[in-house]
């Protein structure tokens, strides 16, 4: 069933892949509702009407879904109870079940792993005999500890080179349910942005090639640097966990490539992902756009870049000198999109805005981008 244009279309979350969803929508004749916990949110600014309340308000929930013909998340820690209440009563994309292995560090492992997928060798952590035991049997030599639950960006880990640093890093983190994943020798990083609809129809971009700094993503390039063969093994199983997740809405899937030239799934994001902003000026379709496609009924649009190569810098708070960007700047890069995300209290590491350019020589686009992020701090 295709939604007819002016159809309101909901999301939870207010942050900025909500407003850039917003965006898309608008752009193909929809209507979004945001509903969030947070008032003045990035998404709201953009959004037909925005209703505030937390994600356990019932009877707010029962207002917000009256009032749209499909829901989507824009972060992945939605409650699933949420999750669950909304799916009874209208499509929500994705569903509870995947939503609930991709919430959970190891269950996702755990459950990729029983597809048959390659993941980071791990082991789940719930007390400080199960640390011990995973240093006595001395596959963790050098490991990253992961909450199980709610880090991103770098946070929620920590780096353990032996039994003694693990034990404290478990007691750092708050003894919580972790994951212990043996740390990989990497070659580099990439990204698969994979959109599939309620008729099975996939389709899949990039793979996008990653740089972090400090556990935060700071550049991410198309064409990824890798060998056809890498290629298509990333795809292919990108694809397949889409399928066997029955996954339904837009899912990026994180890799490791070590440096022997084997491909991990490092996680995945159950929804638009950084990695794929570039694709809002580099392809016939956004990430946004496959999102809205696939919630709507439409037919998924080309998963196939419309340039030879793009670039993306993240924009953190840091880049902002007294509060304030010099925007003047942008006068000697007239090629460059600029999206800032609408957000105030511009502190470190936070995620502020993003940069853009596309053209033929990925070298020459990073040094750009690179170069203008250091001229708007001034």
């Amino acid at each position: 069933m295709i939604l007819p244009p002016g159809s309101k279309l909901g999301v939870l979350g207010g942050g900025q892949l909500g407003k850039m969803f917003a965006v898309a929508a608008a752009r193909l004749g929809y209507k979004v509702v945001v509903y969030t916990p947070d008032s003045g949110s990035p998404a709201s600014q953009v959004a037909a009407e925005t209703i505030v309340a937390d994600f356990s308000d019932e009877a707010a929930l029962a207002k917000f879904v009256e009032s749209v013909s499909a829901v989507t998340i824009e972060f992945e820690n939605i409650p699933v109870d949420t999750i669950r209440y909304l799916e009874r009563r209208t499509r929500v994309f994705p569903g509870s079940s995947a939503l609930e292995v991709a919430q959970d560090r190891g269950v996702e492992k755990s459950t990729l792993a029983s597809f048959g997928l390659p993941v980071t060798p791990f082991k789940a952590i719930s007390s400080q005999s199960d640390i011990r035991d995973a240093f006595e049997e001395g596959s963790f030599s050098t490991a990253i500890l992961k909450t199980a639950r709610l880090g991103y960006d770098g946070k929620g880990q920590r780096t353990v080179t032996g039994l003694e640093e693990g034990e404290h890093a478990f007691i750092e983190l708050g003894e919580v349910p972790c994951v212990l994943e043996k740390r990989i020798a990497l070659q580099r990083e990439v990204s698969v942005v994979v959109a599939r609809n309620e008729s099975d129809d996939v389709v899949i971009m990039g793979p996008f090639e990653n740089a972090h700094s400090n556990g935060i993503l700071d550049l991410t390039s198309y064409p990824a640097s890798i060998s056809d063969n890498l290629r298509s093994q990333v795809t292919e199983i990108s694809k397949s966990v889409a399928q066997k997740l029955n996954y339904e809405g837009v899912l990026c899937v994180e890799f490791f490539i070590s440096d022997s030239g084997e491909v991990l799934i490092n996680e995945i994001a159950p929804r638009p992902h950084n990695s794929g902003h570039l694709t809002i000026e580099g392809f016939h379709s956004s990430q946004f756009e496959q999102q809205v496609r696939v919630m709507a009924g439409l037919p998924l649009g080309s998963g196939e870049s419309s340039v030879q190569a793009a670039v993306m810098a993240n924009l953190l708070g840091e880049v902002w000198n007294n509060g304030k960007l010099k925007l003047e700047v942008l006068e000697q890069y007239p090629n460059v999109a600029l999206h800032l995300y609408g957000k105030e209290d511009p502190r470190a590491g936070r995620k502020m805005g993003h940069l853009t350019v596309v053209g033929d020589d990925l070298a020459v686009l990073s040094e750009k981008l690179v170069e203008l992020r250091v001229k708007l701090a001034g």
